[in-house]
């Protein structure tokens, strides 16, 4: 009902009586404006009083608790009075309606700037989705857990006093009625930080540091005596608690509530089908390495592994040679005839070794170590290596070499098969 003037995009302003201003949202969702914000800033050289109007009349019309929250804070806050103020207006919330009010007849001027990335909505945005994925582990740590001793006491001073001393209170009662005094009062705290924080800063900055820096080592000195959680029911509280407080920031971090739902929601449902989701992919991963065509891996063997494959294959081979010839299908006249020794073949089938004492003993006397046939190969001399060059006889030296091993194992290879 009053004669406000309606505020754009890029305007500025200079007026010298006292007027209302009202910025009319758009209702046409865009989500290039999601971490988007206006910025209106007031600036003059003598003292104005700038005042909020709000449309609801009471806080009984209020949508959420957190519109129902500053709805009765702002019940007990007084108009503001300073040569310099600004408002963060966001791009999809309700329309914001303000009263300036100079002392003294000296123009004032009012500009409209947007901002199309706030880097405060983006970093609570971000902080929200870490702070919820992360409830978990961060509710069984200490140092997490100091470090929330620290924040809740600066911030909240009369619910961390209130924890503190809930040891000495006997009925849970009394306790939750103090503490729902208690959050209001700090909630009225808070919000009157955030709309002098500029003039305290500026003003009494020593003393804002002083606060800080004494609430913040008694609380750190609270939380260390304390200790961290220890058991499961107040490990779980606090997750819960930090979960909460993740929805919170992300519903703060956007402009848009709708999509702040949507990723709640979404939040929601990662963590009830994380199980699932884990499952297949532990079946996916399963299945992939079934079916994955394995590739042919080379070992090489040593000699000693070579020579101990050898005995146990040439062992194998003659137990199913023996086999074959028992068998009824072995046509054995026919191989009998063509035998030099038909008896030692039938001594081998019968299980008798098929290489006689004495061809070992022969076997032995000139392959064997200390045999003429080893030594005339180990140590035989050639002149025309000698008259070469370095490189050429080292060459040859290792061919020797090369044709003195196969000169010794083939034989006896020969011998053994």
């Amino acid at each position: 009902g009053r004669n406000c003037s309606l505020l754009q995009e890029m305007d500025v302003m200079e007026k010298r009586d006292e007027n209302c201003y009202c910025y009319v949202q758009n209702r046409t969702i865009r989500l290039q404006y999601l971490w988007s914000t206006l910025q209106v800033k007031v600036n003059s050289r003598e003292k104005f009083m700038f005042e909020p109007i709000s449309e609801k009349s009471n806080c009984r019309n209020s949508e959420t608790v957190f519109e129902f929250a500053v709805c009765a804070v702002q019940i007990f806050w007084k108009p503001e009075t300073c040569t310099e103020t600004s408002v963060s207006i966001k791009q999809y919330g309700e329309d914001v309606c303000f009263k300036i009010q100079p002392f003294k007849s000296e123009p004032y001027t009012v500009r409209v700037k947007r901002e199309m990335l706030d880097g405060k909505l983006l970093f609570l945005f971000v902080a929200g989705i870490f702070l919820f994925h992360f409830a978990n582990s961060l509710s069984r740590s200490t140092k997490f857990f100091c470090l929330s001793g620290i924040i809740l006491g600066v911030l909240a001073l009369l619910v961390f006093v209130l924890l503190t001393v809930k040891r000495f209170i006997p009925r849970h009662s009394t306790f939750w009625i103090l503490m729902s005094g208690c959050c209001m009062a700090s909630l009225y705290f808070i919000y009157c930080f955030k709309e002098n924080m500029q003039w305290l800063w500026s003003e009494h900055r020593i003393y804002l540091l002083g606060y800080f820096l004494a609430v913040g080592i008694a609380s750190f000195a609270i939380c260390y005596q304390h200790g961290p959680l220890t058991t499961e029911l107040s490990i779980t509280l606090f997750m819960w608690t930090l979960q909460l407080t993740a929805f919170v920031l992300i519903y703060c971090g956007v402009t848009i509530p709708q999509v702040a739902y949507a990723v709640i929601a979404v939040s929601l449902c990662s963590k009830g089908l994380g199980y699932p989701l884990g499952a297949a992919c532990h079946i996916a991963r399963k299945m992939k390495n079934l079916f994955k065509s394995k590739k042919l891996v080379f070992k090489y063997l040593t000699e000693e592994e070579y020579r101990e494959q050898g005995e146990t294959e040439t062992i194998r081979a003659l137990e199913e040679l023996r086999s074959f010839c028992r068998s009824p299908d072995f046509p054995s006249w026919i191989a009998v005839s063509k035998l030099r020794s038909p008896h030692r073949f039938a001594d081998f089938v019968l299980g008798f070794p098929h290489v006689s004492p004495a061809e070992t003993k022969a076997h032995e006397d000139k392959y064997g170590i200390g045999s003429s046939f080893l030594e005339e190969q180990l140590f035989e001399t050639r002149p025309q290596s000698e008259q070469g060059d370095p490189a050429n006889s080292v060459h040859e030296d290792e061919e020797e070499e090369d044709e003195t091993h196969k000169q010794i194992t083939f034989p006896y290879a020969t011998e053994l098969l």
